[in-house]
């Protein structure tokens, strides 16, 4: 029996609509493998579906309904590049490990993949912060060292956080009511190493391999005493907590962040991209000068006003500008001191 020319008109219709829709996103994810069907489907689909990418209000790789920032964002982040190093990801493309080599260009570099074997001998060789999922909401506090902390009084808030970022020399004690005492991870290089408690997380940034022999010898046998600079040949670190920077991750954030700007980002921009990959929610403290124009260690006194600048090792302009982008999308928050 047939249908009534208006029902059977209204059937079409939506038949064409279902059709139409569906190719569109077949198409679109065979142009972009890497994008999660569901996540895109639910997005364009008027808001009538929401996938959460955790279980915050509001994370760092979900778009939000009437986010200007989500196409700015998504061109750059890659959360198939993870962040820190383990056997499996170890193995370096040739171009990454020329590029990785060129920072701090050693004379006669050992063997990198006896290196790693050898580091993973004293280090876990484990896969961590991989969780990402709607059950789960990480927050972060990413606390730079800018002099506009001084007076800030953002301590007890910053200790509030899941995770806390710190770098370098980054000292607490006698800062604890504008900087907070704790600290989940610290981020540093060979020349910038301090000793840790046995809770916190050593981050490494290697710029060459013999870095990595560094870390091996300042956590056993303490032969090492010079890489790029004269470094300390031993320090205080829970060796069962120790994580490294991956040189492919490292690339990736000069490349596809800063544009290639700079020698290489600073050890603040890393630390921030490290909490954009592992973390739900980011919130930055210590960024950029103090309300004086001031670049200088919330430590010392405001007076070495652009010295940070114009290291001519990295772009600090360039790197603000990112961190104000990202604070300008709602994917960080910035607490800007005083």
């Amino acid at each position: 029996m047939f249908l009534p020319t208006r029902r059977k008109n209204r059937t079409f219709a939506l038949l064409f609509c279902v059709i139409t829709f569906t190719t569109f996103l077949f198409s679109y994810t065979l142009r972009d493998p890497s994008v999660d069907f569901f996540r895109h489907a639910f997005r364009l689909s008027d808001g009538l579906f929401s996938k959460g990418q955790c279980s915050c209000a509001r994370c760092v790789a979900e778009a939000q309904d009437g986010d200007d920032g989500g196409s700015w964002f998504a061109e750059r982040f890659n959360r198939s590049v993870h962040p820190l190093m383990t056997r499996d990801n170890s193995v370096l493309t040739d171009d990454t490990f020329k590029w990785w080599q060129w920072l701090q260009a050693e004379r006669r570099p050992a063997n990198f993949s006896e290196v790693v074997e050898e580091l993973f001998r004293v280090i876990p060789d484990e896969v961590l912060y991989a969780d990402a999922g709607p059950k789960r909401c990480r927050t972060c506090a990413v606390v730079g060292n800018s002099g506009n902390l001084k007076g800030a009084q953002y301590g007890a808030l910053i200790d509030s956080f899941d995770f806390v970022l710190r770098m370098n020399q980054a000292p607490t004690a006698g800062f604890e009511e504008d900087v907070g005492a704790k600290t989940t991870h610290h981020v540093m290089y060979p020349e910038s190493a301090k000793d840790l408690d046995n809770t916190t997380r050593l981050v490494l940034i290697p710029f060459k391999t013999l870095d990595l022999q560094w870390i091996i010898s300042a956590l056993t046998t303490g032969t090492i005493k010079h890489t790029y600079a004269p470094v300390a040949s031993r320090i205080k670190a829970n060796k069962d907590k120790v994580l490294i920077y991956s040189p492919t991750f490292f690339k990736y954030v000069f490349e596809t962040w800063l544009e290639g700007h700079g020698r290489y980002p600073s050890t603040g921009f890393l630390s921030l991209m490290l909490a954009v990959h592992i973390c739900d929610q980011v919130s930055v403290f210590g960024f950029g000068a103090d309300q004086y124009g001031n670049w200088h260690h919330y430590w010392e006194e405001s007076n070495l006003s652009g010295a940070f600048r114009h290291t001519g090792v990295h772009d600090a302009d360039r790197e603000y500008n990112v961190t104000l982008q990202l604070a300008d999308k709602h994917k960080i928050t910035l607490f800007r001191g005083r």
